[in-house]
Order: structure tokens, then C-alpha cells, then sequence
């Protein structure tokens, strides 16, 4: 089997792991997920709708807010003058509306969250149980090629990765999105030259995101080969300890794992820092 991993004495990597690949067709995989997740599709309209509903409502406060605070203005100004006072009627039914649509956002949001984590808890579980029926018809050579750990990292960590991205990264794209687009309208509501000028900065913040985004890829991509590489040796090396002793593998195995683990930690630590950009 030369085209295959070779494998430690009970199963495990061999002596390193391979170099950190690309996937072979992003394109493709991430059409057969979208496909996959059609059967959603009326209730990532929902989301949609109020996520987008819910950002309006917020973005929409300030200025409904401001007025308050023109209102007060103009009133203190006029009761100095002597021609007339604050109207304190109109200034709380300025805050009223304001209060409504916050309380209207946060309310869409909620609704928005649940259908979402609605949506990606039984997308989780539904591709947990076909991959499952998946590995039952899969041929031996697969098995043979790959170690435990790295099947079972597949049907655990990825899937819970995809969870976490459907849950927060999904309904955050939608939201900024459409924040940037309300909080554009409203500066040009404001001040047209003024929204002009902070343009100006977006090609530069756009470059900048664009090389980070870049540049961290492949430690995510490593981080969850190496947390397979982890949980193959844990898997397999404990689960056989037995074995390990009786050939005097201890320190071999030992080693193995202290430096896979050890390259989980750098690409991990270089994955989560460049996230937070």
C-alpha cells in the first residue's frame, strides 16, 4: 500500500503527518452542502427576514433618538429666549417609539436565534446519521488508509464546527451586512461629504481583511488535521495500552503525541488569533 498513510503499531500516524492540503474541490463540496441544507430553505428565509428586521429596528434607534435630543435642544433654547418651553409630551413620545423598536430588534433576534438553532442542530444531526450510513458502505481500503481518530474527528469535530458556523457565522454575515448597508444609508441621511471621506478607508480595511483571511486559512485547515492526528493517537494508543506496553512503546508513543499535540497548539493559537480580526 505505498499510496497509503503509513501506521504506527496500533494503528496510529506513522512518523508525521502529512503537509497541510487544500481542499480538492471547495467549489463542489460547498454546492453539495448547500444542496444538502435545501430542505431548510424556508426557514433560512425566516432568518432572513428577521435577522434583517431585527438590525433595521437597531440601526433605526439613534436617529429616532436624535430627535429627543433636538426637541430638548430647541426647547431649552427657546424657554432662554422667553418664547416658549420644552414639550416634555413630545420628548417621551420620541423615547416611546424608541423603546418600541428596540424592543421590536430584540425580539426578532430572539426569534431569528431560535429558528436558527433550530436549523443547525438538525443539520448536525442529520449529517451525523448519514454519515454514519455512509462509513457502513464504505470498502476496507478506506479504513486501512486512514486511522480511527481521523474517522472519528470527522463525525465530531467537523460536524461541530459546521454547528458553530451555521450558528453564529451565518446569521453574523447577514447582520453586518445589512448593518453596513443601514448605517450607509444613514450617513448619507447626515452628511453626504462626510460618508464620502470614511469610503475613502473601505479599499484599505477591504486589502487588510482580504490578506488576513488569506494568510490564516491554512492554520485552520491544520488545526483540524492535527486535532485528528490528536484524537487518533488518544483513540487508538489508549484504547490498545496494553499492546503499547508489552513492546515497550511508551516513549515512542509518548513523543508522537507530544509533538502532534504541540503543532495542534501553534496552529490552533494561530487560527484563533487571526479570527479575531
Amino acid at each position: 500500500m505505498s499510496g497509503q498513510r503509513r501506521r504506527g503499531p496500533m494503528g496510529g500516524h506513522g512518523p508525521g503527518m502529512r503537509p497541510t492540503e487544500k481542499a480538492k474541490d471547495f467549489k463542489g463540496s460547498m454546492g453539495k452542502l448547500f444542496r444538502y441544507m435545501s430542505r431548510y430553505k424556508l426557514r433560512f428565509v425566516m432568518v432572513f427576514i428577521f435577522a434583517v428586521a431585527g438590525t433595521v429596528f437597531n440601526i433605526a434607534g439613534p436617529k429616532i433618538l436624535g430627535k429627543a435630543t433636538t426637541e430638548l435642544y430647541t426647547g431649552l433654547v427657546a424657554k432662554v429666549n422667553g418664547t416658549g418651553g420644552i414639550d416634555f409630551t413630545k420628548i417621551g413620545t420620541i423615547l416611546l417609539w424608541t423603546l418600541g423598536l428596540y424592543v421590536a430588534s430584540a425580539c426578532f433576534s430572539f426569534i431569528q436565534g431560535w429558528i436558527m438553532t433550530g436549523i443547525s442542530n438538525d443539520v448536525t444531526y442529520n449529517l451525523r446519521k448519514d454519515i454514519s450510513k455512509k462509513i457502513n458502505r464504505l470498502p476496507m481500503n478506506y479504513f486501512e488508509s486512514r486511522t480511527n481518530g481521523e474517522i472519528l474527528s470527522r463525525v465530531t469535530n467537523d460536524v461541530d464546527t459546521l454547528q458553530m458556523s451555521l450558528n453564529q457565522s451565518l446569521t453574523q454575515l447577514i447582520t453586518s451586512v445589512t448593518t453596513l448597508i443601514g448605517v450607509f444609508i444613514m450617513m448619507l441621511s447626515i452628511n453626504v461629504w462626510m460618508t464620502l471621506a470614511a469610503l475613502l478607508i473601505l479599499p484599505v480595511s477591504m486589502f487588510i481583511i482580504q490578506a488576513v483571511m488569506k494568510h490564516s486559512q491554512k492554520y485552520f485547515q491544520a488545526q483540524q488535521n492535527y486535532l485528528g492526528a490528536v484524537n487518533g493517537q488518544i483513540e487508538e494508543n489508549f484504547g490498545g495500552h496494553d499492546v503499547v506496553r508489552v513492546f515497550n512503546k511508551e516513549n515512542d508513543v509518548l513523543e508522537e503525541f507530544e509533538k502532534d499535540n504541540k503543532k495542534l497548539y501553534e496552529s490552533a493559537w494561530k487560527s484563533q488569533f487571526f479570527s479575531t480580526f
